[in-house]
């Protein structure tokens, strides 16, 4: 088994809950309130941008200019293709660099980014790359799922989030880190393997609670 269809099956059952939590349903059927969306946006944003650092990092510890290279894509494709979305709706929003700036991230939100940092500071190539999937992964099963929902694809407002995670593009980026976390993996002891399961579940677990941060405009973070 790969290493990769190992994780799937680790994460899988996490990942399939998304489907049903009320943020997730809201953007396939087109109910979700926009200043839900409004406030996951902004959240979102603040999201990629250390998204990208993480890349950065892969940028730095990367041995091989192929994988120098495949980092450096990553870190375009954040800030250029998928942040190019943020900037669409945030602007169709009226949400300017102002309002953002003096946004503070949620808890879990710093929590989450900080943790991904962290293990791509203190551990590997292949725990780095573990630590995004649960973002990349999961978004991309998320638009699996809204294509099968009748009508998602038509939304005049919800669409284009949809057909972004939806796109060949995005597919194929998730697929690049899928196949780099084999390559990286392989040989890995049990131990290891182990670890990258607990990474990735941990990310995995931190997406759930973004998702509850977005659904109750950060009404969990009790710093706000």
């Amino acid at each position: 088994m790969k290493v990769s269809q190992r994780l799937y099956e680790k994460a899988l059952p996490l990942w399939e809950s998304y489907y049903t939590h009320p943020f997730v349903k809201g953007i396939a059927d087109g109910t979700l309130p926009v200043e839900k969306f409004q406030f996951y946006m902004i959240q979102d944003h603040k999201y990629l941008m250390q998204y990208a650092k993480v890349f950065a990092l892969g940028v730095i510890k990367a041995t091989k200019e192929s994988d120098m290279r495949l980092f450096n894509g990553l870190i375009t494709a954040t800030l250029d293709t998928e942040n190019a979305v943020h900037q669409s709706y945030l602007g169709q929003l009226g949400i300017t660099r102002e309002i953002i700036d003096s946004t503070p991230m949620c808890l879990n939100n710093e929590s989450y980014t900080n943790y991904m940092i962290s293990i791509s500071f203190k551990e590997g190539l292949a725990e780095l790359a573990t630590a995004v999937l649960a973002c990349s992964w999961s978004y991309k099963l998320i638009g699996d799922f809204m294509e099968t929902v009748p009508g998602s694809l038509d939304h005049p407002f919800y669409r284009h989030w949809i057909e972004t995670y939806t796109s060949q593009a995005f597919r194929d980026s998730n697929d690049v880190m899928i196949d780099f976390v084999d390559r990286l993996a392989e040989g890995y002891s049990e131990e290891q393997l182990q670890n990258l399961e607990k990474i990735l579940i941990n990310c995995s677990v931190y997406e759930d609670q973004f998702w509850d941060m977005a659904w109750t405009l950060g009404k969990m973070d009790f710093r706000r």
